[in-house]
């Protein structure tokens, strides 16, 4: 049985009605209230955490803590609300750490299917080879997951210190890094992966949206793995990271 966290007051009748709900399809359940001491018991890692947004609750402080534990751990996060409130908690957490959002009122059935397949799909890829994607444009990082995470284990991130902070307790077998970010640049943070005893051999290929010869000479110049366009088609990138692997096997 899959364990599941659900994160809205356990006071309410909807919270426990859901709650008793996802039993009958196979989740175990633990509901906590939504505050950041009741998140801190939890000892352990769900396979699950299922948000019911309520606007008579404060939820900034859970969502920000979820979604630090998804750039770091690679949790998987759901949201349960209406559509003002679901808007409402994207400008707390970023769009590419929730998983699956779900409209009330919900359909257990179809919701429990949906939080299934999420779990079936990480189980499935969790031999698959781990890619970490550091990029500032959440909307690239969601659409280079999209492209690669039918074959690989996919974590995105949106800067190079929750890089960092995600490979001091994880290790990937490659790393596609934005040239251009802010802050601390591409280059900044390859040269701090090649410094660190503990990522120094571990491959990285620069993603750029520059093509000139004298920008692609520059990129090369700090001998990556290898550098990829975002403007190729996604079947010829998810091809060189393809030939990368077989090449390695």
């Amino acid at each position: 049985m899959k364990s599941l966290l659900l994160i809205g007051d356990t006071n309410s009748f909807m919270v426990n009605a859901i709650a008793k709900d996802l039993k009958t399809v196979d989740f175990d359940v633990i509901q906590k209230d939504p505050v950041i001491e009741e998140l801190e018991k939890v000892t352990f890692t769900p396979d699950i955490y299922l948000v019911y947004l309520d606007t008579m609750n404060d939820f900034e402080g859970v969502l920000k803590a979820l979604e630090k534990k998804v750039m770091e751990k690679g949790v998987h996060v759901c949201m349960i609300g209406e559509r003002l409130q679901i808007a409402g908690a994207y400008d707390i957490i970023s769009q590419q750490c929730v998983d699956e959002i779900f409209l009330r009122p919900v359909n257990i059935s179809e919701m429990g299917e949906k939080l299934h397949s999420i779990i079936v799909k990480d189980s499935i890829v969790q031999e698959a080879k781990k890619i970490l994607v550091i990029d500032d444009d959440a909307m690239m990082l969601k659409t280079i997951k999209s492209w690669l995470d039918t074959k690989y284990k996919v974590t995105i991130v949106n800067s190079g210190v929750t890089a960092f902070k995600f490979l001091a307790s994880n290790t990937v077998d490659l790393i596609l890094l934005d040239y251009e970010m802010p802050v601390i640049s591409g280059p900044q943070v390859f040269q701090m992966l090649r410094e660190d005893p503990d990522t120094k051999d571990i491959p990285v290929m620069f993603l750029t949206v520059k093509s000139d010869k004298e920008s692609v000479m520059k990129v090369l110049s700090l001998k990556p793995t290898n550098y990829l366009l975002k403007t190729r088609p996604p079947k010829e990138l998810v091809a060189t990271i393809d030939e990368f692997f077989a090449d390695k096997a």
